[in-house]
This record gives C-alpha cells, structure tokens and sequence, in this order.
C-alpha cells in the first residue's frame, strides 16, 4: 500500500442530490390534493408566483346575503327548506345522553358527576377512565361514581359507559324486551372460552348443545361493540382522479387529470417592477424566486409525464382489467414496469404513491395494479388477487357445517384452478380478506 504523503488529481462520478433534485421526488410523489397544498405554500415564499383556481372565486358576503335574502315569493320554499333541514341535525353524544337525564330528581353533585363521566368516554361510548380516577378529581367517593354510572347505563345507545366489550354486551342484553338468561351466563361466566371459540368447553360445563351455543353467538352478533360510533361525524371524503383511462371500444385514451390544480404564472410585471434597483441583495432575491419558479414547472412538468408513462405502460398491460374488470387482473411487478420504462423502480413507486385512476370499471388506486405472480401447472401465471377471489368463492360456498381447511382449499386450487399455492399462503391471504379459519367458521345447525 502506497501511504507516501502528496496532492493527487483524481476524477470520479457522483450524483449530487440538489434541492432541485430533491423537490423534483417530493412533487413526483405527490397526489392532487398534496400537490395543490405544495403551490399554495410555494405561493406564500414567492411573491412573482401566481396561482389561479376555475373552482374557487371570491365572495362577496353582503351580495351573497342580499341575494339569498329571503322574499314573499319564496317564502313558502324557503321555509319547507327549513323543515327538511330538520332532519339533518345531528347531536353530539354529550347532548344526547344529556337531553335523556331527569334533571329535575338530579342533586347538583349527581349532575356534574355525570357529565364528568359523559366527558371520560371515548368515540365508541366506553368509559377510558376509572371510577376511582373520576372520584378523585370530582373530591366524592368511588361508590357515588358509581352509582352515576349504573345510571349512565340505562340511557341510550345501550352500552354506552361500559368498561370493556364484556361488560357493553351485558348491559345490551339487560336491555333486551325478552331476557335471556343463557346468553347473560356465557358472557358473564364464559366470555373468555367463549371468545375463543371453545364452544365445546361451554356447552359440556352448562350442560348444553353446541347449537344452543350457535344460537347466543348469532344473538351476540346482532348487538353493538362500539355503542356511540354513529356519533361521529366525519366529513365525506371524495377522491379525485389522478390519470383517467377511457375505452371506445378499439383503443384505450390515458390522460392525467389536473383539472384540479391551479394553474400557475408569474407576475413580470411586478418582477420587472423590482428589476430596475441596482442593490444587489434584491436582484439576488429576485433570481432566486425567478429560478425557484421555474423549477416548480419543470418539476410539475416531469410529474405529469412520468405519471402519464407508467399509467400507459400499466393499460398496456392490464388490458384484460380495463375491458372486463378486476377478475382479469394480470400479475405485474413495479420492476417490471420500471425495467420497460428504462426508469429505476422507486420512480414507479412514488409516482403511483397514493394516486388513483379513473377506469370504465370504476375508481381504483394505482397500486392495486402491482400483484405478485403465483405459479400455475400451466406456463401461464396468475395474480394474488385473482387467487384471493377464487379463495373468497370456495368459502362462500362452503358447506358451514364442515367449513373447507386451508389445506382442501389449496389441493382445491391447484386441482381445479391449476394454480400452485401451499397452506399457509392460503392462511395469509385468508387472513388479507379478514376470514377466520375453518374452525371459527363451523356451524352447529
């Protein structure tokens, strides 16, 4: 090894990831909604860069009041306007079991004891703190805690200030027009076994069949785990189409859709405006937002391309999908795409990242295109998906009674389907599709 001390000249080859290079990525990976965010930030830094929407306009608060002021020719509509709006109110759930309590037999402290616990339930309606914990804060005892929540308990939605799912089914079952006694002792006494499915453990030690046992399983189905769900109101979320694939009936139509976005300028003449000053700081400034600004477009400009390559390159090989449905989805891999694409396979991913298209068989999001290959007997290869649907339709046919094993379910494929999958592959996409395993499937009717 040469260790002598000197200067020596060597070239080498490096990629240097500039904030350009950076900020080109981050915008690849962007949806419209994140990409709109993006030029409205960047609107803020960059005073020369203008964005204008089709879909927002100013309003004027005084023009819109006039002119929806209500007059005697519309009264009568305006009104049954109203009256339909009525029934779109929705309540909170304090308000609601709130609006249930006798206030009038109530003491003071029951009252804000009450409300106390109202304020210590979560967005299911159970109650995530103790009664010791609320006693504590409110300077009362534990035993007056809980007497205000046995009567919590008996308010509507049943269930509501329950301490676990235990104790949220025994309490609907307490509110049941006809009690019944079996299922209040499996729940009471059982409800670990029978969670578990040890249905046999239960009906030998209450001395019983496993039907009867059915029978409380399908009741217990009926109730509500999570009581004050339909409380929450969460706001409607639509999803905006990133590319749009049109079929005619001979050839397919791709196009990015950006209709959405706004659309972006700069203003030279406020730029021209500062241009004239001889102080070299604002000239700097001035560069800076010009470049800055021509960035943002080429980068918006390689996004789009780049999402418009690999949304063609997937219609070009998913034709099968885009003309007859889902069932015909083909396996492909992001390295294959990006290997005919002559781009590295991170690009494929960020540009199908969180993105969707809109297909003449509806909405899908771009990565539900990328599927693994799973072997057939045949030269031909299938998708997971395709076998995660074959799957699905053998357990929907399935006799309940004697629900098909994971195994059966594999020499079922490969007999009929010719597809090649082992057992627990099987298990894993089972347990993809949220079904349980043949024994948490039988039925004792």
């Amino acid at each position: 090894m040469n260790m002598k001390a000197g200067l020596f000249q060597q070239q080498t080859m490096k990629l240097a990831m500039t904030q350009e290079l950076t900020q080109a990525i981050t915008l690849l990976q962007y949806n419209a909604q994140e990409l709109s965010a993006f030029l409205e930030d960047k609107a803020l830094e960059n005073p020369f860069l203008q964005l204008e929407s089709e879909h927002t306009r100013p309003m004027n608060p005084l023009r819109e009041r006039i002119k929806h002021k209500p007059s005697k020719v519309n009264a009568s509509y305006d009104r049954s306007q109203w009256l339909q709006q009525i029934g779109e109110m929705k309540f909170s759930l304090e308000e609601y079991l709130i609006g249930q309590l006798p206030m009038k037999k109530l003491s003071a402290l029951k009252l804000k004891t009450l409300k106390r616990i109202i304020h210590a339930l979560d967005e299911n309606g159970y109650l995530i703190e103790g009664t010791e914990q609320i006693a504590e804060s409110l300077g009362t005892t534990t035993s007056k805690v809980e007497e205000c929540l046995t009567l919590l308990h008996c308010l509507e939605p049943a269930g509501v200030g329950a301490r676990n799912l235990q104790e949220c089914l025994l309490i609907q079952l307490e509110h049941l027009d006809e009690p019944d006694e079996l299922a209040e002792t499996i729940v009471t006494e059982h409800f670990d076994a029978f969670s578990k499915k040890k249905w046999k453990e239960i009906a030998k030690e209450l001395g019983i069949t496993l039907k009867e046992v059915q029978v409380v399983y399908d009741r217990l189905q009926l109730l509500n785990p999570k009581p004050a769900a339909s409380f929450q109101t969460e706001k409607t979320s639509y999803i905006v189409p990133d590319a749009i694939v049109d079929w005619d009936g001979e050839q397919f139509h791709v196009q990015v859709y950006d209709d959405m976005l706004p659309k972006i300028s700069f203003n030279q003449p406020y730029f021209e405006k500062f241009s004239k000053t001889d102080e070299k700081q604002v000239n700097q400034f001035l560069q800076g937002k010009y470049q800055d600004y021509q960035w943002i477009l080429k980068s918006i400009e390689q996004r789009k391309e780049t999402l418009l390559r690999v949304v063609q390159k997937i219609v070009e090989k998913q034709p099968g999908f885009f003309i007859k449905g889902p069932k015909n989805l083909r396996p492909m891999t992001m390295k294959e795409v990006a290997g005919e694409l002559d781009i590295h396979e991170s690009t494929v991913s960020r540009a199908v990242r969180e993105k969707y298209v809109q297909t003449p068989k509806g909405t899908y999001d771009l990565k539900s295109f990328f599927t693994s290959m799973i072997q057939t007997v045949t030269d031909e290869n299938t998708s997971s998906s395709q076998v995660k649907n074959l799957i699905s339709q053998l357990i929907s046919v399935e006799n309940k009674a004697k629900p098909i094993s994971d195994q059966e379910i594999a020499d079922t494929l490969e007999a009929k389907e010719g597809i090649v999958v082992s057992r627990r592959t099987v298990a894993k996409y089972r347990d993809q599709l949220g079904i349980p395993s043949s024994s948490k499937r039988k039925r004792y009717e």
